[in-house]
């Protein structure tokens, strides 16, 4: 069993839940979150807003994967951002269990 993690922007809420159906992960948690981005560093031009910390509507994912499913999910995900057109994508992050309860 591992554990993953995933972020994103808000608006790709309903193409997370699909992408965790198609690699068969029935049981996940989620909740909104406020997403910040330092923009200090990124060039003048490039900075479309004039304040340092951007914030947005994002959510965060959480779910204990069976070790075979994770692989399809991170290739699902993988397929997802290259097909992205906007700066924005799918973060996920798979964690270890040492120890579970879990069947």
């Amino acid at each position: 069993m591992k554990l993953v993690i995933i972020t994103a922007i808000k608006a790709f809420e309903k193409d997370i839940k699909l992408q965790l159906k198609s690699a068969d992960v029935k049981t996940f948690s989620f909740r909104d979150v406020t997403g910040y981005r330092d923009s200090t560093e990124d060039a003048v031009e490039s900075n479309w807003f004039s304040s340092e910390m951007n914030q947005m509507d994002s959510i965060l994912f959480y779910a204990f994967v069976k070790k075979e499913n994770v692989d399809r999910l991170f290739e699902l995900i993988s397929d997802f951002n290259s097909q992205q057109k906007t700066l924005s994508q799918i973060h996920v992050a798979v964690i270890n269990i040492e120890k579970s309860n879990e069947h």
